[in-house]
């Protein structure tokens, strides 16, 4: 899908909370319900996943009781 998107790799590392992993990343426009933004992403072969950073962009987060996305006030 980063190649069908035209996704220039920006940067090779990426801290998570198992440690330094080396994964291509990128910034893409996101769109969801309506509201887009520039967000992070990484360049794999193996899932398409939006994880929170991107949904604090566009303002949305899940409401854990009814699994739905709701608006969010962006804090900073």
């Amino acid at each position: 899908m980063a190649s069908e998107l035209d996704l220039q790799v920006t940067g090779r590392y990426v801290e998570t909370a198992a440690g330094r992993i080396e994964q291509d990343r990128s910034r893409a426009l996101i769109e969801i319900e309506g509201r887009s933004g520039i967000a992070p992403v990484l360049l794999s072969d193996v899932k398409v996943l939006i994880g929170v950073t991107t949904l604090e962009v566009l303002g949305l987060r899940v409401d854990p009781v009814t699994e739905k996305l709701v608006e969010w006030t962006i804090l900073f």
